[in-house]
């Protein structure tokens, strides 16, 4: 996965009737989600002292790397949808093989661009198209009901007012569906200027106040980062900087040139490879989780 940090506050140009509409759309998400909320499964992790390394990439690697992957990997990123810019996902149906394999998972579903949601009703319909379609297809590759489906959002930086009424809708018509909601998010600082600093991660946080999300986080600077290494003691999320992290993508491949561009362990194409994989076959963005089954979708 590919991101893009520093994305420009777009400022609102509503009219007053779409500003009405907006205040109709926070309402009623949020009514549905204290009416719907069920009890959501713990998220403690499963060893105050160990954490569990995971891979996720858009493409499938082969039923013929799973074996090779297992030996260092506790999870892997598993797509719902299509991955950004592409047209077709490769992971469907690969569920059970993986389950079998001992993977537990990381579930992703490609989020809109703030450009796509250009207004209130097209946010509206937008939302509950995708959380329609991310529901469905966590169903038919049989993960179970209560599975957190992350939400993949590509840009960082202050995000429009449309997109936190499509993160408030996407929380509680994916808990109406069945399912609880996370979000895959930056965690890169970013130099707003006159000593004002964002994260993206925590920008959402504040802003969705009570509504709540599960963060998988992502931050391949050196430091917090330690470059592409693959260990059997990884560190926990929270050396993200971000304390309520439950997921930390610390390598993404290939390596980014410029928040990554101190960082070791990489081959000299910039890519991160697993060991054992001699024959670079597979390259690979690296996570760190409080579980080894992050969506609680093994089951």
């Amino acid at each position: 996965m590919r991101k893009i940090d520093g994305n420009p506050m777009i400022e609102s140009t509503a009219k007053p009737a779409a500003a009405v509409l907006f205040a109709v759309m926070f309402l009623a998400a949020a009514t549905l989600f204290a009416c719907s909320a069920s009890p959501q499964p713990s998220l403690a992790p499963e060893s105050a002292q160990h954490s569990y390394l995971g891979f996720d990439r858009n493409d499938y690697p082969g039923d013929a790397a799973l074996p090779t992957l297992r030996k260092s990997f506790s999870f892997a990123g598993y797509w719902l949808s299509s991955p950004p810019g592409e047209n077709s996902n490769s992971w469907f149906g690969k569920r059970e093989l993986l389950r079998s394999r001992g993977f537990g998972f990381a579930l992703l579903f490609a989020g809109p661009s703030s450009g796509q949601l250009r207004d209130a009703p097209y946010t509206l319909k937008r939302v509950a198209e995708d959380t329609q379609a991310a529901a469905a297809a966590a169903r038919r590759d049989g993960f179970p009901s209560g599975a957190i489906i992350f939400l993949d959002v590509e840009e960082g930086g202050r995000l429009p007012s449309t997109y936190f009424a499509y993160l408030r809708l996407w929380a509680s018509e994916l808990s109406r569906l069945g399912f609880r909601a996370g979000i895959y998010c930056s965690a890169i600082p970013i130099d707003e200027g006159e000593g004002l600093t964002l994260i993206t991660s925590d920008f959402i946080r504040e802003q969705l106040g009570p509504t709540e999300l599960v963060y998988w986080v992502y931050n391949d600077a050196c430091a917090p980062s330690p470059g592409c290494v693959v260990t059997q003691n990884p560190p926990p999320p929270s050396k993200s900087g971000i304390s309520y992290a439950q997921i930390w993508q610390f390598v993404r491949s290939p390596r980014d040139k410029e928040t990554a561009f101190h960082c070791t362990g990489y081959s000299e194409n910039g890519r991160c490879y697993a060991p054992g994989d001699t024959g670079h076959s597979w390259f690979l963005d690296v996570n760190t989780a409080t579980s080894s089954d992050p969506s609680r979708g093994a089951k």
